[in-house]
Protein backbone atom coordinates (compact mmCIF):
# COMPACT_ATOMS: atom_id res chain seq x y z
CA UNK A 1 0.00 0.00 0.00
CA UNK A 2 2.91 2.18 -0.79
CA UNK A 3 1.01 4.81 -2.68
CA UNK A 4 -1.65 5.09 -0.23
CA UNK A 5 -0.08 5.12 2.88
CA UNK A 6 -0.37 9.18 3.34
CA UNK A 7 -3.86 8.34 3.63
CA UNK A 8 -3.23 5.81 6.22
CA UNK A 9 -4.31 7.74 9.68
CA UNK A 10 -4.19 7.46 13.47
CA UNK A 11 -7.21 6.88 15.58
CA UNK A 12 -7.31 10.25 17.15
CA UNK A 13 -6.73 12.11 13.34
CA UNK A 14 -9.31 10.49 12.09
CA UNK A 15 -11.80 11.32 14.78
CA UNK A 16 -10.68 15.04 14.04
CA UNK A 17 -11.28 14.75 10.42
CA UNK A 18 -14.90 13.25 11.23
CA UNK A 19 -15.96 16.59 13.22
CA UNK A 20 -14.34 18.53 10.24
CA UNK A 21 -16.33 17.21 7.71
CA UNK A 22 -14.43 15.25 6.38
CA UNK A 23 -14.58 11.45 4.80
CA UNK A 24 -13.06 9.09 6.65
CA UNK A 25 -12.85 5.29 5.25
CA UNK A 26 -13.11 2.95 8.67
CA UNK A 27 -12.91 -0.82 8.89
CA UNK A 28 -15.69 -2.64 10.66
CA UNK A 29 -16.33 -6.59 11.13
CA UNK A 30 -18.16 -6.53 7.81
CA UNK A 31 -16.73 -4.64 5.45
CA UNK A 32 -15.04 -0.86 5.22
CA UNK A 33 -17.13 1.64 5.43
CA UNK A 34 -16.81 5.72 3.91
CA UNK A 35 -17.70 7.42 7.01
CA UNK A 36 -18.69 11.27 7.74
CA UNK A 37 -20.63 12.79 10.47
CA UNK A 38 -24.30 12.15 10.15
CA UNK A 39 -25.81 15.20 11.76
CA UNK A 40 -23.53 17.33 8.63
CA UNK A 41 -25.82 17.85 5.50
CA UNK A 42 -22.65 18.72 3.64
CA UNK A 43 -20.29 16.00 4.88
CA UNK A 44 -23.02 13.18 4.01
CA UNK A 45 -23.52 14.81 0.89
CA UNK A 46 -19.49 14.43 -0.05
CA UNK A 47 -20.39 10.24 1.17
CA UNK A 48 -22.68 9.99 -2.25
CA UNK A 49 -20.16 12.27 -4.37
CA UNK A 50 -17.67 10.09 -3.96
CA UNK A 51 -19.25 6.68 -4.37
CA UNK A 52 -21.12 7.91 -7.01
CA UNK A 53 -24.39 7.13 -5.05
CA UNK A 54 -28.07 7.66 -6.15
CA UNK A 55 -29.25 10.12 -3.22
CA UNK A 56 -32.90 7.91 -3.40
CA UNK A 57 -30.44 4.98 -1.64
CA UNK A 58 -30.47 5.49 2.44
CA UNK A 59 -27.33 5.33 4.53
CA UNK A 60 -26.63 3.19 7.63
CA UNK A 61 -25.54 5.36 11.18
CA UNK A 62 -22.82 3.74 13.03
CA UNK A 63 -22.98 4.72 17.11
CA UNK A 64 -20.34 3.29 19.45
CA UNK A 65 -22.79 2.37 22.20
CA UNK A 66 -26.66 1.88 23.12
CA UNK A 67 -26.32 4.56 25.12
CA UNK A 68 -26.41 6.55 22.02
CA UNK A 69 -30.21 5.43 20.73
CA UNK A 70 -31.89 8.39 21.80
CA UNK A 71 -29.58 10.82 19.67
CA UNK A 72 -30.85 8.53 16.40
CA UNK A 73 -34.24 6.60 17.03
CA UNK A 74 -37.21 8.19 18.19
CA UNK A 75 -38.59 4.56 19.20
CA UNK A 76 -36.60 1.54 20.44
CA UNK A 77 -39.47 -0.81 21.27
CA UNK A 78 -38.74 -4.26 23.14
CA UNK A 79 -37.82 -6.41 20.53
CA UNK A 80 -34.94 -3.70 19.15
CA UNK A 81 -33.33 -3.94 22.86
CA UNK A 82 -33.64 -7.76 22.63
CA UNK A 83 -31.45 -7.96 19.41
CA UNK A 84 -29.10 -5.61 20.70
CA UNK A 85 -28.55 -6.60 23.59
CA UNK A 86 -27.98 -10.21 22.03
CA UNK A 87 -26.01 -9.34 18.90
CA UNK A 88 -24.70 -5.38 19.56
CA UNK A 89 -22.26 -4.82 18.99
CA UNK A 90 -22.30 -6.74 15.24
CA UNK A 91 -23.65 -6.93 12.09
CA UNK A 92 -27.11 -6.46 12.41
CA UNK A 93 -28.51 -2.80 11.71
CA UNK A 94 -32.12 -1.48 12.79
CA UNK A 95 -34.34 0.47 10.79
CA UNK A 96 -36.36 2.29 13.23
CA UNK A 97 -38.30 5.89 13.20
CA UNK A 98 -35.73 8.80 12.88
CA UNK A 99 -35.09 11.53 15.43
CA UNK A 100 -35.08 15.07 13.51
CA UNK A 101 -31.48 15.80 14.24
CA UNK A 102 -30.90 12.93 11.44
CA UNK A 103 -30.73 14.48 8.31
CA UNK A 104 -33.38 13.44 5.46
CA UNK A 105 -30.47 12.74 3.10
CA UNK A 106 -29.26 10.26 5.41
CA UNK A 107 -32.38 8.44 4.84
CA UNK A 108 -32.73 9.55 1.76
CA UNK A 109 -36.47 11.07 2.58
CA UNK A 110 -37.32 8.54 4.32
CA UNK A 111 -39.07 8.79 7.99
CA UNK A 112 -37.34 5.92 9.28
CA UNK A 113 -32.86 5.21 10.10
CA UNK A 114 -30.88 2.33 10.19
CA UNK A 115 -28.34 1.99 12.86
CA UNK A 116 -25.88 -0.30 14.16
CA UNK A 117 -22.96 -0.84 16.50
CA UNK A 118 -20.05 -2.26 15.07
CA UNK A 119 -17.80 -4.88 16.21
CA UNK A 120 -14.55 -3.21 15.67
CA UNK A 121 -12.95 -2.02 18.78
CA UNK A 122 -10.12 1.19 16.47
CA UNK A 123 -13.42 1.75 14.76
CA UNK A 124 -15.68 2.52 17.76
CA UNK A 125 -12.69 4.36 19.67
CA UNK A 126 -13.11 6.92 16.59
CA UNK A 127 -16.63 6.87 16.87
CA UNK A 128 -16.50 7.78 20.56
CA UNK A 129 -13.52 10.49 20.43
CA UNK A 130 -15.35 12.26 17.33
CA UNK A 131 -18.09 12.43 19.81
CA UNK A 132 -20.96 12.26 16.62
CA UNK A 133 -22.83 9.76 14.62
CA UNK A 134 -21.00 8.17 11.67
CA UNK A 135 -22.99 7.48 8.35
CA UNK A 136 -21.28 4.89 6.39
CA UNK A 137 -22.27 2.69 3.31
CA UNK A 138 -19.48 0.72 2.14
CA UNK A 139 -16.30 2.49 1.29
CA UNK A 140 -16.01 1.76 -2.72
CA UNK A 141 -18.08 3.14 -5.86
CA UNK A 142 -21.66 2.72 -5.97
CA UNK A 143 -22.56 -0.75 -6.95
CA UNK A 144 -18.62 -2.01 -6.87
CA UNK A 145 -17.13 -5.29 -4.96
CA UNK A 146 -17.72 -4.08 -1.58
CA UNK A 147 -14.27 -3.11 0.54
CA UNK A 148 -12.79 -5.87 2.76
CA UNK A 149 -8.81 -4.24 3.18
CA UNK A 150 -7.67 -0.89 2.99
CA UNK A 151 -6.08 -1.67 -0.04
CA UNK A 152 -9.32 -2.37 -1.49
CA UNK A 153 -10.50 1.30 -0.70
CA UNK A 154 -7.29 3.22 -1.76
CA UNK A 155 -7.34 1.12 -4.81
CA UNK A 156 -10.87 1.73 -5.66
CA UNK A 157 -11.82 5.60 -4.34
CA UNK A 158 -8.12 6.85 -4.22
CA UNK A 159 -7.75 10.12 -3.57
CA UNK A 160 -11.70 10.48 -3.27
CA UNK A 161 -11.25 9.83 0.77
CA UNK A 162 -9.62 12.24 3.02
CA UNK A 163 -8.09 9.18 5.41
CA UNK A 164 -8.21 5.39 5.89
CA UNK A 165 -7.66 4.12 9.10
CA UNK A 166 -6.37 0.54 8.80
CA UNK A 167 -7.89 -2.15 10.90
CA UNK A 168 -6.51 -5.03 8.63
CA UNK A 169 -8.77 -7.39 6.71
CA UNK A 170 -12.61 -7.49 7.75
CA UNK A 171 -13.87 -10.35 10.07
CA UNK A 172 -17.08 -11.27 8.60
CA UNK A 173 -16.70 -9.95 5.19
CA UNK A 174 -20.46 -9.26 3.97
CA UNK A 175 -22.56 -6.39 4.92
CA UNK A 176 -24.82 -6.58 8.04
CA UNK A 177 -28.10 -7.90 7.87
CA UNK A 178 -30.79 -5.09 7.92
CA UNK A 179 -34.21 -5.86 10.12
CA UNK A 180 -36.99 -3.16 9.82
CA UNK A 181 -39.02 -2.66 13.14
CA UNK A 182 -42.56 -0.90 12.82
CA UNK A 183 -46.29 -2.12 13.68
CA UNK A 184 -46.17 -5.37 11.43
CA UNK A 185 -43.41 -6.57 13.52
CA UNK A 186 -39.81 -7.17 12.34
CA UNK A 187 -39.35 -7.52 8.84
CA UNK A 188 -35.73 -8.77 6.99
CA UNK A 189 -34.58 -6.48 4.40
CA UNK A 190 -31.51 -7.73 3.60
CA UNK A 191 -29.88 -10.56 4.54
CA UNK A 192 -26.24 -10.04 5.92
CA UNK A 193 -24.18 -11.20 8.40
CA UNK A 194 -26.48 -12.98 11.33
CA UNK A 195 -28.48 -15.55 10.05
CA UNK A 196 -32.19 -15.42 9.70
CA UNK A 197 -32.14 -18.40 11.71
CA UNK A 198 -29.97 -17.21 14.62
CA UNK A 199 -32.88 -14.03 14.52
CA UNK A 200 -35.50 -16.14 14.81
CA UNK A 201 -33.94 -18.16 17.35
CA UNK A 202 -34.26 -14.97 19.71
CA UNK A 203 -37.35 -13.35 18.55
CA UNK A 204 -39.85 -15.40 16.85
CA UNK A 205 -41.02 -15.53 12.97
CA UNK A 206 -39.66 -12.58 11.21
CA UNK A 207 -41.67 -11.77 7.71
CA UNK A 208 -39.85 -12.00 4.52
CA UNK A 209 -40.86 -9.53 1.85
CA UNK A 210 -42.19 -10.91 -1.45
CA UNK A 211 -38.31 -9.42 -2.73
CA UNK A 212 -35.55 -7.68 -1.52
CA UNK A 213 -35.08 -5.77 -4.66
CA UNK A 214 -36.08 -2.32 -4.67
CA UNK A 215 -36.12 0.79 -7.39
CA UNK A 216 -36.83 3.02 -4.33
CA UNK A 217 -35.23 1.28 -1.43
CA UNK A 218 -36.01 1.47 2.41
CA UNK A 219 -32.57 0.32 3.17
CA UNK A 220 -28.74 -0.42 1.05
CA UNK A 221 -28.41 -2.95 -0.88
CA UNK A 222 -31.55 -3.18 -2.19
CA UNK A 223 -31.46 -2.37 -5.56
CA UNK A 224 -31.57 -5.30 -8.36
CA UNK A 225 -27.59 -4.49 -9.46
CA UNK A 226 -24.90 -4.15 -6.77
CA UNK A 227 -22.29 -5.26 -5.13
CA UNK A 228 -20.68 -6.45 -8.94
CA UNK A 229 -17.28 -6.95 -10.33
CA UNK A 230 -16.34 -5.14 -13.43
CA UNK A 231 -16.04 -8.94 -14.85
CA UNK A 232 -19.29 -10.07 -16.37
CA UNK A 233 -20.70 -12.93 -13.36
CA UNK A 234 -22.98 -16.17 -14.24
CA UNK A 235 -24.58 -17.95 -11.19
CA UNK A 236 -24.86 -22.07 -11.70
CA UNK A 237 -25.98 -24.93 -9.12
CA UNK A 238 -22.68 -26.74 -10.08
CA UNK A 239 -19.52 -26.79 -11.62
CA UNK A 240 -19.61 -26.97 -14.98
CA UNK A 241 -17.76 -29.91 -17.05
CA UNK A 242 -16.96 -27.22 -19.82
CA UNK A 243 -16.66 -23.67 -20.12
CA UNK A 244 -17.12 -21.37 -23.46
CA UNK A 245 -13.49 -18.70 -22.84
CA UNK A 246 -10.22 -20.00 -21.65
CA UNK A 247 -10.40 -17.25 -19.72
CA UNK A 248 -13.08 -18.01 -17.22
CA UNK A 249 -12.94 -18.22 -13.26
CA UNK A 250 -14.56 -20.25 -10.85
CA UNK A 251 -15.91 -19.06 -7.48
CA UNK A 252 -17.06 -21.69 -5.23
CA UNK A 253 -17.65 -23.17 -1.84
CA UNK A 254 -15.20 -26.12 -2.32
CA UNK A 255 -14.85 -28.87 -4.21
CA UNK A 256 -12.35 -32.05 -3.65
CA UNK A 257 -12.45 -32.60 -8.09
CA UNK A 258 -9.57 -31.22 -10.82
CA UNK A 259 -10.87 -28.14 -12.45
CA UNK A 260 -8.26 -27.24 -15.51
CA UNK A 261 -11.06 -25.95 -17.46
CA UNK A 262 -10.99 -22.57 -15.41
CA UNK A 263 -8.20 -20.24 -15.41
CA UNK A 264 -8.43 -18.69 -11.96
CA UNK A 265 -9.83 -20.73 -8.76
CA UNK A 266 -10.83 -19.02 -5.23
CA UNK A 267 -12.19 -21.95 -3.45
CA UNK A 268 -14.29 -20.03 -0.35
CA UNK A 269 -13.74 -22.43 2.15
CA UNK A 270 -11.84 -26.29 2.28
CA UNK A 271 -13.85 -27.53 5.27
CA UNK A 272 -17.18 -25.99 3.47
CA UNK A 273 -17.59 -23.69 6.14
CA UNK A 274 -20.41 -20.60 5.24
CA UNK A 275 -18.81 -18.22 7.61
CA UNK A 276 -15.29 -18.75 6.70
CA UNK A 277 -16.74 -18.34 2.78
CA UNK A 278 -18.47 -15.03 3.81
CA UNK A 279 -14.56 -13.84 5.66
CA UNK A 280 -13.20 -14.53 2.12
CA UNK A 281 -15.85 -13.48 -0.27
CA UNK A 282 -15.30 -9.98 -1.55
CA UNK A 283 -11.27 -10.63 -1.51
CA UNK A 284 -11.88 -13.70 -3.81
CA UNK A 285 -14.44 -11.73 -6.01
CA UNK A 286 -11.70 -8.60 -5.93
CA UNK A 287 -8.53 -11.17 -7.03
CA UNK A 288 -11.20 -13.16 -10.01
CA UNK A 289 -12.38 -9.71 -11.27
CA UNK A 290 -8.34 -8.20 -11.47
CA UNK A 291 -7.43 -11.31 -13.29
CA UNK A 292 -8.71 -10.54 -16.74
CA UNK A 293 -11.09 -12.73 -17.22
CA UNK A 294 -13.67 -13.22 -20.04
CA UNK A 295 -16.10 -14.61 -17.30
CA UNK A 296 -16.58 -15.74 -13.36
CA UNK A 297 -18.61 -18.85 -12.99
CA UNK A 298 -20.04 -18.62 -9.32
CA UNK A 299 -21.50 -21.75 -8.07
CA UNK A 300 -24.76 -21.16 -5.58
CA UNK A 301 -24.44 -21.44 -1.90
CA UNK A 302 -26.28 -23.51 0.26
CA UNK A 303 -29.64 -21.39 1.41
CA UNK A 304 -29.26 -21.95 4.85
CA UNK A 305 -27.23 -19.41 7.29
CA UNK A 306 -24.69 -17.32 5.76
CA UNK A 307 -25.59 -18.81 2.38
CA UNK A 308 -28.82 -16.81 2.04
CA UNK A 309 -27.08 -13.53 2.53
CA UNK A 310 -23.73 -14.73 0.14
CA UNK A 311 -26.74 -15.60 -2.94
CA UNK A 312 -28.20 -12.54 -2.31
CA UNK A 313 -24.84 -11.01 -3.38
CA UNK A 314 -24.41 -13.36 -6.38
CA UNK A 315 -27.32 -12.63 -8.17
CA UNK A 316 -26.98 -8.91 -7.38
CA UNK A 317 -23.43 -9.06 -9.18
CA UNK A 318 -25.16 -11.42 -11.73
CA UNK A 319 -27.86 -8.66 -12.26
CA UNK A 320 -25.52 -6.14 -13.23
CA UNK A 321 -23.38 -8.59 -15.46
CA UNK A 322 -26.28 -9.26 -17.47
CA UNK A 323 -27.33 -5.74 -17.91
CA UNK A 324 -23.94 -5.00 -19.13
CA UNK A 325 -24.01 -7.11 -21.94
CA UNK A 326 -27.02 -6.10 -23.31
Amino acid sequence: MSESNNLIVTIERAASILQEGGLVALPTETVYGLGANALDPIAVARIFAAKERPFFDPLIVHVPDIDWMPRIVSEFPRVAVQLAERFWPGPLTLVLPKVPAIPDLVTSGLPNVGVRIPDHELTRQVLRLANVPVAAPSANPFGRLSPTTAEHVYQQLGLRVDAILDGGPCRVGIESTILQIDKHGVTLLRPGGISLEEIEALIGTVNLPESTVSKTPIAPGMLASHYAPRTPLKIVNEIPSSVESSRTGLLVLCNDTELQQFAKIELLSPTGSLVTAAANFFQALHRLDAAGLDEIIAVRFPDRGLGRALNDRLQRAEHRGVHQSK
